[in-house]
């Protein structure tokens, strides 16, 4: 059960980080750098996500 609950905080968060880029592209001087810290942070949750799946 305490996976699954987990799982459930990783996804948020990585909807969070979802929205999080989105706005950030939409901005006219966006931060590439930023945008890709975003992005591998995302990338992180959603392996450890898989992980935990997996186990």
């Amino acid at each position: 059960m305490a996976v699954d609950a987990r799982i459930r905080e990783l996804g948020n968060r990585h909807s969070h980080l979802e929205n999080e880029i989105e706005q950030e592209l939409k901005r006219p001087s966006h931060d590439p750098l930023h945008i890709l810290a975003l992005k591998k942070r995302k990338l992180r949750l959603k392996e450890e996500m898989q992980f935990l799946r997996q186990t």
